[in-house]
């Protein structure tokens, strides 16, 4: 299956795409991967890239696309892909439509993880690093036996400053006006997923998500 998964910033967007590619084999595909890994090994369009990123400007949509392109034209895609929050506007969301067609593929299904604003807040201002042992944790949702592990080692626990709350507000404020319309543009393929739970939950609603409608 082709498959694009939307959803807020902290909505377990990553996490789902990982066991999704797990389970089924189908690679998990991140185009903000594709670019550092381009950029680490100074490919021609990494070199770009580069250069747009030192000028302090913005990676430009025809270059990601090209990457991509690249990287949905290698093997392992032959059986299906995950893209892991792209495309991210509608601009995108066109530009993919075109690539998909020029290669004769089309998307399966477009799957929405729908997690409320308040959980959402807590997932990533709540994200904390050990300064001890490097683990990550959240201060509102790991257990205390973890919380008390991380004491006990002498570490502190470091927030990055991506994760502090204005920012945080400032990235969903960004989702709701350019990623959210994109519900409407793929109305026709589009399953929403509860993506509050456990992990071992959500993926079991995103399993059942994918599976043909009875009848079809």
């Amino acid at each position: 299956m082709r498959i694009v998964f939307l959803g807020a910033p902290g909505a377990g967007k990553g996490t789902q795409a990982r066991r999704l590619e797990e389970r089924k084999g189908w690679p998990q595909v991140s185009t903000g991967d594709l670019l550092r890994a381009a950029v680490s090994a100074g490919t021609p369009l990494g070199l770009q890239a580069r250069a747009a990123m030192d000028a302090g400007e913005l990676v430009s949509d025809e270059l990601v696309m090209q990457l991509l392109d690249e990287r949905l034209r290698q093997d392992d895609c032959e059986g299906g892909f995950i893209l892991d929050g792209f495309p991210r506007n509608r601009s995108q969301a066109r530009l993919l439509g075109e690539l998909l067609e020029g290669s004769g593929q089309q998307l399966d299904a477009v799957l929405m993880l729908e997690v409320d604003r308040g959980v959402l807040m807590k997932r990533l201002t709540g994200r904390r690093t050990c300064s001890a042992t490097g683990k990550l944790l959240n201060i509102h949702f790991s257990s205390p036996e973890e919380l008390a592990a991380s004491r006990a080692a002498g570490g502190e626990l470091i927030q990055r400053d991506d994760d502090r709350e204005e920012t945080i507000a400032n990235r969903l404020a960004v989702y709701e006006r350019q990623t959210r319309p994109l519900l409407e543009h793929y109305s026709g393929l589009l399953r929403r997923v509860d993506g509050l739970g456990s992990p071992d939950e959500v993926f079991a609603r995103v399993s059942a998500a994918l599976q043909p409608a009875p009848g079809a």
